[in-house]
């Protein structure tokens, strides 16, 4: 069974929503902002695009990074990956960076069941939300920012559901405060 790992930049209040300035939330880009740039505290980054072996997205964040991540050199280990997008609505993917549509957690669940590594979910709040859910994650790779946004998109949901047990497996506290948690599911 392949492993996902759900990636995220994260405030210390659980936000997750729009790191990069991504339009729509007020203090977009806030890893950018006000944070002193550390190139080592984003090294997790670059382990990531050599353990994996595809790329999982929801609707939005497929749509955001399409333009985008075809361009950029230091993501080209994910550019030449396959990529999937779970969405309902999606008609087709983007020929710039094609992806295969799926349709449910239920598809994703049968994805895991295929050979092959480490599935990676960047981004894409609302998946990761319903991923975890729906039991589905096995990692979570967090790089907590030392700041509280008060409001946005949280990596986790409220759903009344039983506790989910995390295990360490590696940490990091960088000069710039920024922490690197790599943290296992227990299943």
């Amino acid at each position: 069974m392949r492993q996902l790992i759900v990636t995220e930049f994260i405030s210390i209040d659980g936000v997750v929503e729009a790191p990069g300035g991504e339009p729509g939330h007020r203090s977009a880009g806030w890893t950018l902002k006000d944070i002193e740039f550390d190139p080592d505290s984003y090294e997790l980054k670059a382990s990531e695009q050599e353990e994996t072996t595809a790329l999982l997205l929801g609707r939005t964040s497929y749509e955001a990074f399409a333009p985008v991540w075809p361009t950029m050199a230091e993501f080209a280990e994910y550019n030449a990956m396959p990529r999937y997008v779970v969405s309902t609505t999606l008609e087709g993917d983007d020929p710039r960076w094609p992806a295969t549509v799926l349709r449910s957690l239920d598809d994703v669940a049968a994805l895991k069941r295929t050979e092959g590594g480490p599935i990676a979910v960047h981004g894409s709040a609302s998946l990761a939300r319903s991923l975890a859910d729906a039991d589905l994650v096995d990692r979570y790779h967090l790089l907590v920012f030392p700041v509280l946004l008060g409001a946005g998109k949280r990596l986790f949901s409220e759903t009344d559901r039983d506790k989910t047990m995390l295990r360490l497996v590696d940490s990091t506290s960088y000069p710039n405060g920024i922490q690197k948690q790599v943290l296992e599911v227990v299943h």
